[in-house]
């Protein structure tokens, strides 16, 4: 195997210290436990020095990102925006949300404007890729709100999957998460992201979408974020993100 340690480069301890992993006594500690890794090697000593540029980091399994110039951001898209950076119809985008910044982000992937909630953001293109390309299978959560009480039958016809103009497909979960007499709250997994997939498959069995919200993006989840907020994704989480698509 290659030596991961490079004479001329920086201490392990500070270049996780400086991504914002933990302290650097703290870092020193997750080495000598060996649970960091440079370039597929694990590594216990203390004195080993990398080349925060070329190095591939992990820390238990999770990548550490050492690009300073990497942004990566969750958004809370509320309804009525377009998922664009700017529109030429003049509808209300989501560079309102990152005016000010100077890195050029992209978002990864898209929300129709009539849905709301978790939409990423970056600038780091392979991340992008692999969120977004199907060989990866990210999971995304929804919490669609549809017209009239779901019966079983029709949950289950959701758990098989369904046969729709561009093709099968099967959601790993359909969870009822509450009824009323006119609506149904119903939580859904999938692991691809056609154009209102989610819609048209609840159109299908008769059950029309009235609200949809994204909540969980791979391990990157909504929580409180409030809509038209975002913030910044990094340290561990981001690391857990990188590490789900391979990176």
């Amino acid at each position: 195997m290659t030596d991961p340690h490079t004479p001329e480069g920086v201490r392990l301890q500070k270049v996780l210290a400086g991504a914002g992993v933990a302290s650097r006594r703290a870092s020193e500690e997750l080495i000598v436990a060996g649970r960091v890794s440079v370039d597929g090697q694990v590594v216990r000593e203390l004195g080993t020095r990398v080349d925060p540029a070329t190095a591939v980091i992990h820390v238990d399994g999770s990548r550490v990102q050492l690009d300073e110039s990497a942004l990566t951001l969750a958004l809370n898209k509320p309804r009525g925006v377009v998922s664009t950076m700017d529109d030429p119809d003049g509808r209300p985008s989501l560079a309102q949300y990152v005016e000010g910044r100077s890195e050029r982000l992209f978002h990864v992937g898209r929300l129709d404007a009539d849905s709301e909630g978790l939409l990423l953001l970056t600038n780091d293109g392979e991340l992008g890729h692999r969120l977004t390309h199907p060989s990866y299978e990210v999971p995304k959560t929804y919490l669609a709100t549809v017209e009239g009480r779901i019966p079983k039958a029709v949950s289950t016809q959701l758990r098989e999957g369904l046969e729709l103009e561009d093709g099968f497909v099967r959601p790993s979960e359909v969870t009822i998460k509450d009824t009323a007499p006119d609506a149904t709250l119903v939580e859904i997994v999938l692991h691809e992201g056609r154009n209102h997939i989610v819609r048209r498959m609840f159109e299908q069995v008769g059950h029309p979408v009235t609200r949809l919200l994204r909540t969980r993006i791979g391990s990157i989840v909504l929580g409180d974020l409030r809509p038209g907020r975002t913030r910044v994704i990094a340290g561990p989480e981001l690391g857990a993100l990188m590490a789900s698509v391979g990176m």
